[in-house]
């Protein structure tokens, strides 16, 4: 069993997704069930409705999932095994207040001295403290394990103290929650970020002590630093897989960087699916990586020119194949699918004809062009079927000619001075000339623009 454990704390993190995407890689390499195991034993945090929204995430990006559970289900089993272990003497109540704890700490830090807890303490407040916690107690020699990616790690016995299994309300802590909840549910490899090295000895010192013998295998991820090189906090909006996809990346495209930071890849573009045949967690730098916009801007172009004119169209709101064609041709220049609404948007706004080019104004040539332009609309001429046959017509009616003729015909038929050649767009701007050809400042909606056509 492979699982990935979100908390519903918080929006979900970049490195988040990427564990994620790692463990279900290899869930389907091993051909092993994947479980989405939701952590919301952090009750004053958990945020409502969050789950459902990592769930409809992962979703969206392919992670489908054999078994979804919620670890407050499993609180009854947890409290049991901690009985369990204090019967054992494996586990004993402490009455210690947060008030001593810190006193000790700072003792600590004034005698320059790493905090480490004394189980001598434990009854010291037991006749003012009625809610004690549970510890465990802590290791009595070094705990080792191999990780994947960073090899072997090993923590001495001093590192480990007796650490808190159960809060003073009964709920368990990350570490003994989440030990207990993979030997139930057998998980076998473990995905995470590095920021859990820490976490591992202590869960392995749970599974020893109610007895668990079998070795997990760990992979821990290095974080993914800014692109200022710093670490990544939640003010760099591309943390965020939410704000990833507002932008109008494709998951695919996510999912394609975030294998590929890090890693050699056989191909630089690839879907979820190739990397079954060939990923290997082993491969995954130990160094941490910094994310690179300019590279998923352009695998995600990459992503975008594979999809067909229907598929396209349907991601602009449109069932029209002959509008998402058009979008295909804006990959010249446009990376995301914000950048190609935003190209199309103009297509179908009413037109600015007084906009100028280096203080060069083209609007009387416009509405020279614009009466031109409405009057073999309405009239459906054959002139309007293709560019060359449109531009001779037009510049045998109007006797306008280079820059003259060009600037405002551009300006009419796209809303902008410059782009594109007018030639490689006119084969696909002939089919929406009547909704195109427009002057005015009316707000048009994005419905409006992306009108239905047979």
């Amino acid at each position: 069993m492979l699982r990935f454990a979100p908390s519903p704390t918080g929006d979900m993190h970049i490195g988040n997704l990427r564990a994620a995407i790692f463990n279900y890689i290899i869930a389907k390499q091993s051909n092993e069930k994947f479980l989405i195991r939701i952590e919301d034993t952090d009750v004053a945090r958990n945020i409502e409705g969050k789950d459902k929204e990592i769930l409809n995430l992962l979703n969206l990006f392919g992670l489908l999932w054999d078994k979804l559970v919620y670890q407050s289900d499993n609180f009854t089993h947890h409290r049991k095994l901690a009985e369990y272990l204090i019967s054992k003497d494996l586990a004993f109540y402490c009455y210690c207040s947060k008030a001593f704890l810190e006193s000790k700490r700072l003792e600590a830090k004034e005698q320059k001295k790493p905090f480490r807890y004394d189980p001598k303490w434990a009854e010291l407040e037991k006749h003012s403290n009625p809610k004690p916690v549970v510890r465990i107690r802590g290791a009595k020699s070094a705990i080792s394990f191999e990780d994947a990616i960073k090899g072997h790690v090993r923590f001495e016995a001093d590192e480990i103290d007796s650490f808190v299994i159960l809060k003073e309300d009964g709920i368990p802590t990350y570490n003994f929650a989440c030990a207990v909840d993979d030997m139930l549910y057998d998980v076998s490899f473990i995905v995470r970020g590095e920021d859990h090295v820490s976490n591992t000895p202590r869960q392995i010192l749970i599974h020893r002590a109610l007895g668990y013998e079998k070795v997990l295998g760990y992979a821990h991820l290095p974080i993914i630093l800014g692109e200022s090189g710093g670490k990544m906090s939640k003010r760099d909006s591309a943390s965020s897989v939410a704000w990833l996809l507002e932008e109008g990346f494709l998951p695919q495209a996510i999912v394609n960087y975030l294998v590929s930071i890090g890693n050699h890849t056989p191909t630089e573009v690839f879907k979820l699916k190739d990397c079954f045949e060939w990923f290997d967690i082993k491969h995954i730098a130990k160094s941490p990586v910094k994310f690179d916009m300019k590279k998923l801007r352009f695998l995600n172009r990459e992503h975008l020119k594979a999809l067909n004119e229907q598929e396209f169209a349907l991601l602009l709101d449109s069932k029209d194949p002959t509008l998402g064609a058009l979008a295909k041709l804006y990959l010249q220049e446009a990376s995301t699918l914000n950048e190609i609404r935003e190209k199309i948007k103009l297509l179908f706004a009413p037109k600015n004809i007084a906009q100028t080019e280096n203080n060069e104004s083209f609007e009387s040539e416009c509405k020279i062009l614009y009466a031109h332009l409405q009057e073999m609309i309405k009239s459906h001429s054959e002139d309007l079927k293709d560019y060359e046959s449109l531009k001779t017509a037009l510049m045998q009616r109007t006797q306008l000619k280079g820059k003259k003729f060009f600037k405002p015909l551009r300006i009419l038929l796209t809303g902008s001075t410059h782009g594109l050649e007018l030639s490689e767009l006119y084969p696909y701007l002939r089919f929406f000339l009547s909704d195109i050809v427009t002057l005015g400042s009316q707000d048009y909606s994005m419905l409006s623009q992306f009108k239905e056509r047979d």
